[in-house]
Parts: structure tokens; sequence; C-alpha cells
């Protein structure tokens, strides 16, 4: 027990209407890589957020050291050396990348009440060396993408220098290259003694970077298992309590020849440059790279959410003007956006109401009347078929987890039964058992005849589910591979620009 950081006994926690921890027990040895592992709502960010001084728990113990604590709020487990980067950014957008590393503990000088900027900037830079991240102090979290804001995240927690660093899904918005210093980074510290908890929906990663794995299901505790002496279909099947065999390709039928969405020669800033593809009638169409390739200010441009300087989009072979995403609706384009927190949900509302905020224009009667049996029975089919977990449609939606909110996201534009889909990273966050649901919807939808745009980080995912796909590099299109040519190989090379220029294979 010596070796022992971190143990919890007996820990319970309840929300209104939900059990959402009981009994569960969780142990973290100094040195190691504990991953924690479950379904979406199976309590593995509660527990540790309990651990993280986030929640108060209701009953149990908690041992950090040998020595039983109270850790009373998140500034608490800080000062105990336990450091959290949440699933969900806690950044403040208005302040730049240094000002958020350090918030509250600024370097200052004089008479120690001037801010002391150039050592403020000089000490994050520091971090983003050490992590190889090629980000400025200086820049405004709201000018980052959400990947660059999630490597921000984690160079905060390391700035505690802590003994305890819990990930809670880090690897979520990020690219194969950024994986791979992220892991270098993990095992760095991990050599240092730190104890790292590591929290992720990509199983796969488990085998590179864990020692062991502790699962969970609907808020119990299953057990802990060495990463070597377990295979992966071990792991879900406890997780899920079923076997799910996650590694079948699901590419649907091959699509129609009918073009309905082409974009031309789409420009903007640096961001995008002279980007051209087309969209077939019931087509998946991956779109691949690593972060900051332009993959999301496409879709952004496409929808109408962000202007373009140049180029033409044109639906179903007519030239069309989108200034804004009111526009792309009325053109029969939805978007889900890879931030759900800020541009996918109303977090104070309800489950009902936020699937009900996209189809309510259809379901009005006389004299504007809402026809309210439709929308809940609407409602109810979403829920059921992406097996939403929520105690009811009244239930506020910032208390589902991240998972669930996922899923909600994608509901609204299956209930607004758009034609034309763009979906950024549309399993971020979700448990293995959620992404074959996913990956079934995608399929079904595409053999209704919907075309899906998939802006993926998961070269396995790209692959399983897309007819053709697009790779992007630095804001260009570096090439395009068909199903059968596509490999994780092919795709990387186009995603690094190492074939030197732009290419197509069609």
């Amino acid at each position: 027990m010596d070796d022992v950081l971190l143990l919890m006994e007996g820990i319970d926690k309840s929300f209104p209407g939900v059990d959402a921890l009981k009994k569960c027990r969780f142990e973290l040895k100094a040195g190691e890589v504990h991953a924690l592992v479950g379904e979406n709502g199976a309590g593995k960010s509660t527990l540790m957020k309990v651990v993280a001084g986030v929640y108060s728990k209701d009953a149990g113990r908690i041992f950090y050291k040998g020595n039983e604590v109270h850790i009373p709020n998140p500034r608490a487990a800080q000062r105990l050396g336990i450091s959290m980067v949440h699933q969900e950014l806690n950044l403040m957008r208005h302040l730049t990348a240094a000002q958020n590393i350090f918030i509250g503990r600024e370097p200052v000088r004089g008479a120690r009440i001037l801010l002391d900027e150039n050592a403020l900037n000089n000490k994050a830079q520091e971090i983003f060396d050490m992590l190889h991240l090629k980000l400025n102090p200086r820049t405004k979290v709201a000018d980052m993408s959400v990947a660059k804001q999630q490597m921000v995240e984690i160079a905060k927690a390391l700035s505690f220098q802590s003994d305890v660093l819990i990930l809670d899904e880090p690897t979520a918005a990020l690219a194969y290259v950024e994986i791979i210093e992220l892991f270098r980074i993990i095992r760095q510290l991990r050599d240092k003694g730190v104890g790292i908890i590591y929290i992720s929906h990509r199983l796969e990663e488990l085998k590179q970077i864990s020692d062991r794995i502790t699962v969970m299901r609907d808020g119990l505790y299953v057990d802990t298992v060495r990463t070597q002496g377990v295979a992966i279909d071990q792991i879900i099947k406890m997780m899920v309590g079923r076997v799910i065999y996650e590694s079948s390709p699901e590419i649907p039928e091959n699509p129609s020849q009918e073009i309905v969405l082409e974009v031309k020669n789409l420009n903007r800033g640096n961001e995008i440059k002279n980007v051209s593809f087309s969209l077939k009638r019931g087509e998946i169409l991956g779109f691949a790279g690593l972060v900051g390739a332009g993959r999301t200010e496409v879709a952004r441009a496409v929808f109408g959410a962000d202007p373009f300087d140049s180029g033409e989009i044109m639906v179903k072979g007519k030239k069309v003007k989108i200034k804004s995403p009111s526009d792309a609706v009325s053109h029969d384009i939805g978007y889900l956006s890879e931030d759900r927190k800020q541009y996918g949900l109303c977090l104070g509302l309800d489950v009902e109401t936020n699937i009900a905020l996209v189809i309510i224009s259809n379901l009005t009667g006389f004299l504007g009347w809402i026809k309210n049996i439709k929308v809940r029975s609407i409602v109810e089919r979403i829920v059921d078929k992406l097996s939403i977990k929520t105690p009811s449609l009244n239930q506020k939606v910032k208390n589902l987890s991240g998972g669930n909110q996922q899923k909600l996201v994608v509901g609204k534009w299956l209930a607004k039964d758009t034609g034309i889909l763009l979906f950024d990273e549309p399993t971020r966050g979700i448990d293995v058992g959620a992404k074959s649901e996913i990956y079934r919807l995608l399929n079904d939808l595409a053999h209704q005849g919907k075309s899906i745009i998939m802006i993926s980080s998961e070269l396995p995912e790209i692959l399983r589910i897309s007819h053709r796909v697009v790779v992007m590099c630095e804001g260009q299109v570096t090439g395009e591979l068909d199903y059968g040519e596509a490999t994780q190989e092919s795709i990387m090379q186009l995603a690094t620009l190492r074939n030197g220029g732009n290419v197509s294979n069609n």
C-alpha cells in the first residue's frame, strides 16, 4: 500500500432523479497510468469530479497518500496535488492562453501589485515547449480551435506540478500526431512518479498508454484488471454487459451519382485555400486531416456560421447564397458543431425543448399553437433511438453526461429530417456502445438517401464508415481517396503533405 497515492472507497453520489455513484471504489498508484472506462452515464466523470472537489460525495471515504482527506472544492484538490482536465473545456475565452493557465497565480513585479506580463508569457511558453505545442501564449482562447483549447487545459493542469493528474477524454479533439505527443508527455510524467487517471472512450488507446483499467457500469464499480492481461473485447463486455464487434466496417451501399452539394474554390483568409469538393446523394464523405487543417472552418463556412471571401456553393445543381445558418437550414443543410457546449445545445433548457427548437416551425397549428403531442412523440422517438440516458424529457441538458449531450445534438438533426448533414466529430466523447449506434444511424441515413460529411480525427472511424475521404492540410485539399484505396498510411501521407503538393486520386 506504500505506493498507493489515491484510494476511494464506498463513494455514493446522487442528483435529482439519478443515483450517479453507488459504493464505488478506485485505487491509483504512484507512477502508473490507470484508465477508467465505461459507457456514457456510467459515472466515470462524476467519480473523478468528487476527487477533484467539483462535487461533494454523499458517502464514502477518500485517502490521499495514506491519510483520509476531505476535498470541499477544486482549490483544495489542487493544494493537495490533484489536478483535473475536464471533458468540457473550462477556459475564459476573453483571456489569453497564458492568463488562463496562471489565473489566480500570476507573477507580479514592483511592489507586488503589477502583473509581470513577460514572466507570465515566458512561464506559459516553457510549458508549451515541453509539450512541443506551436501555441502563442498571448493568443486569446476565443481565437483558438477546440483542439488547441484542449491543449491549453492540459498545460494548465501540468502547471500545478501535481502528483495526481486526471485526464477526462484528453484526446477527443486531437489528431494522430497530437496524440503521440500527449502520450509522450504522459509517459514522461509517469516515469517521474505522477499518478495519472485516464478516462477515454477510445479503447484502442488503452493498450498503448495504460497500466491498469477500472471498469464502471451504471454508477457501479465492476472490476480492475491489468492492461496487458485483458483483451479489448473483454473490456467492452464488462462495460456494456453485451458483446459489441467494434472493428467490423460498416460502409453503406454505393451512393447514387447525383451531386447534392458542390463547393467550388472556397477561400477564407489563410484558413481555407481554394477548397473544392462534391457530395453525392446517399454518400458519407469523410474529411480527414490534422488539427488546424481547416476541416471545421470549411464546414462552418458552408453552413453560414462564418463568412468566406470567395467561392461558390451549389445545392442540387443550383448556386445558392448562404450568409447565415438560417440560410443553410432553408437549403436543407444541418451542422453538428464539434463544440456542443457553445454551439450545439441550450444547456439551461430541458431535453425536449432542445430537440423541439429545431422542428418547431414544422409543428405549429392554427394561430401558431404548438402541437405538443406531436412534439413529445418525435422527441421520445429520438431519445429512444439514440439511447439517450435521461431521467425524463424535462431534465436540463446541463445535467446530462457529455456523451448523452453529444447524442442529443445528433438527435436534433435526425428530428429535423435534414437532407445534407455536416457532422463535425459526431462521436466525440461517446462510448464504444454509443459509437456503434451512431455508425448504424449514419448507415441508415445514407440508405435513406441522406448525404453526410463526417469530420473526424479518428482515422479508424473515417475508414470504417466513409465512401470517399477528402484529406486537408493547412487549409488546402491535398487529396481524395476512394474507400478501396484509403488507408491510415495514405491519409497521413496526404495530411502531412509528404506527397509534396495537391493531389487528387479521382
